[in-house]
């Protein structure tokens, strides 16, 4: 019964490393950054479906040189700054005033968008496309410079508005308008002064030119990103260059004709750019990839319109540019009348556990006000859940433990009949309503626990830079003590994450976690089988620097699971008569391997000989 248990045990941990050592393959720690190269400029490429007398419905309107100078208008918000070009209307200058590239304090601010003329243009436009009665000069373009009508620095209920007016009688208005946090809204209105009626089209266009620095890591998405009629769609990069060539777009190109909702961008790590039209209404919706230079391109289209003389007409795009805040971007939701943009942020395959998971840490968090703190909450909370389960487990084992007199007395009866030794072990699982298997639930149940909350602290900005207390100051970063440099007591910089020497010189907290999982380990006696007793042995610290290299919060919560797994499995089995002796078990483990050595060095006897006949 004993060797049974400790199968049992066994093959939940092989399998738990297995899935381990995948995870670790499938998702390293981030390359260092690669300094960019800086690309050529670009202008933007706007549509024109409406216009009948073009063969192709992509007008390309792009700059190989840096555009003009124009005047600009300032962005200051609680939580952006930055500035609009007059030329084309442009938001293409936003930072983040609340975030930063490092932990440093005097670190730059996260720069979201930058205007063409500098290395990795990305920026939004917006406007009009020419059909019936009009031409390409007739409406306001990437290059045309607005005229400012009021106001002069955009901030949350102090919208600014440009005006340009064509020669045929056109008068073209666009209020900007910001909320306190990440969303823009852009109101294109037309008035026909004209004679006769003209046709246009409106359009929302984000352009990101040459390919942003990416984690390269399959656990979080990095590419376009869009919702149209409830489906929600991710494209890599690479992705978007392996469409197949749309002659309206001249290019690579998708596109999907949405009727009711939908939304369209692109998504970094932790930040995003998306254009929400109007929703109700149909609309197109189209992600493309201009090869010559290497440029990518989001869009959205509403319904082409038909203007009567003296007629006005409303266009009313929504931008979002900035950071993936849960809070955030769930108001927008719920409040802001967007479906499905809680699910821009990444959740993975495991979304069903992500979502709450990460809801009632960020309510510990906003309770507690350290996320560290919140983490070992989450975890006591997770345990608590789970409570039901693992006791039934942990007191099947203890009658596992019980049961082993019977079990040595089914050995010697049933000799070297296995079949039989089996049919009459199973019987007494039966009689004494045992499940030999339950030993195992505790640890496997733990596998997708530990996949969803490594999503959650690697994907959601609520833990990026988050501190702990001490030398932790980064909860999705790894340790960044070190045994190089004797956590810091030796003067010389521990190693880089993602290095080598940072995977062998481990720091405190994957050092505690091999320990706690040795001292769980250590409740029950050591298996007599040699290889089981190896297994055994090595499992805490092959997993010690398995995670050596995780985000140091996903080490917190597996320290704080295992030390609440050790003392729930020692008063289980303390109520249940068998008080474990752990320190016998280490003077025994001890033992066993000290006596598999002498076997190992000793000879066997010789085989005595036989006499000649």
């Amino acid at each position: 019964m004993e060797e049974q248990n400790n199968k049992n045990l066994i093959l939940a941990m092989v399998l738990s490393a297995a899935v381990m050592i995948v995870w670790f393959v499938l998702f390293p720690p981030p390359e260092p950054p690669v300094t960019p190269a800086t690309e050529t400029v670009t202008g933007a490429t706007t549509d024109a479906t409406v216009t009948p007398a073009e063969p192709t419905a992509a007008t390309a309107q792009t700059e190989a040189t840096p555009v003009p100078e124009a005047p600009r208008l300032t962005i200051d918000t609680p939580k952006l700054l930055g500035s609009i070009s007059l030329l084309g209307g442009r938001i293409d200058d936003l930072s983040l005033k609340g975030y930063r590239e490092t932990i440093e304090p005097q670190s730059q601010v996260v720069r979201l968008l930058s205007p063409a003329g500098e290395a990795l243009p990305y920026f939004a436009l917006f406007g009009w496309s020419h059909g019936t009665g009009l031409e390409a000069a007739d409406v306001p373009g990437p290059m045309t410079e607005w005229q400012l009508a009021s106001g002069t620095t955009l901030a949350p209920d102090q919208p600014v508005t440009l005006r340009w007016t064509n020669t045929k009688g056109l008068t073209f208005t666009r209020e900007i308008a910001v909320d306190e946090d990440f969303m823009f809204t852009v109101t294109d209105r037309v008035q026909n002064g004209s004679a006769t009626a003209v046709t246009l089209q409106p359009y929302g266009l984000i352009a990101r030119q040459g390919l942003p620095q990416l984690q390269n890591i399959f656990v979080v998405h990095e590419g376009a990103i869009q919702r149209a009629d409830g489906e929600l769609t991710e494209t890599d990069y690479a992705d978007l260059t392996e469409f197949e060539v749309v002659p309206t777009e001249g290019m690579p190109a998708e596109v999907i004709e949405a009727t009711t909702d939908g939304w369209v961008g692109f998504t970094d790590h932790y930040w995003m750019t998306t254009l929400i039209p109007q929703q109700g209404q149909p609309y197109k919706q189209v992600l493309k990839y201009d090869p010559a230079r290497n440029e990518y391109l989001a869009d959205v289209r509403p319904a082409a319109v038909s203007l009567a003389a003296g007629a006005e007409t409303v266009s009313t795009i929504r931008l979002f540019a900035g950071a993936k805040e849960w809070a955030t971007i769930r108001a927008y939701e719920n409040e802001g009348g967007i479906p499905g943009f809680i699910d821009s942020i990444d959740w993975g395959w495991f979304y069903f556990l992500t979502k709450p998971i990460f809801a009632v840490l960020h309510w510990l968090n906003a309770q507690i006000g350290n996320m560290g703190w919140a983490i070992i909450g989450l975890t006591f909370f997770l345990k608590f859940l789970v409570l039901p389960l693992a006791y039934k487990s942990y007191v099947s084992m203890a009658r596992m433990k019980e049961l082993q007199p019977e079990m040595e007395a089914l050995k010697e009866r049933a000799g070297e009949d296995k079949q039989k030794l089996q049919r009459e072990m199973m019987q007494l699982y039966r009689d004494k309503k045992v499940n030999p298997a339950a030993g195992c639930l505790p640890i496997l149940i733990q596998i997708p626990i530990f996949f969803a909350l490594y999503k959650v602290i690697f994907v959601t900005i609520e833990l990026r830079h988050a501190p702990f207390f001490g030398w932790l100051k980064d909860l999705s970063a790894p340790d960044p003590s070190s045994l190089f440099n004797a956590f810091g007591l030796l003067p010389w910089d521990a190693p880089m994450p993602g290095t080598v020497l940072h995977l062998i010189f481990i720091g405190v907290l994957p050092i505690l976690l091999g320990i706690t999982m040795w001292a769980q380990q250590k409740l029950n006696p050591a298996p007599t089988d040699p290889v089981q007793q190896q297994i055994f042995a090595w499992m805490p610290w092959v997993f010690m620097f398995m995670l050596g290299g995780f985000a140091s919060g996903l080490v917190v919560y597996w320290i704080t699971n295992n030390t609440i797994t050790f003392i729930q499995q020692y008063l289980i089995m303390w109520s249940h008569g068998k008080r474990p002796d752990i320190f016998g078990n280490i003077r025994a483990a001890k033992a066993a391997k000290a006596e598999a050595k002498t076997k190992a060095v000793t000879p066997p006897a010789p085989a005595p000989k036989k006499g000649k006949k």
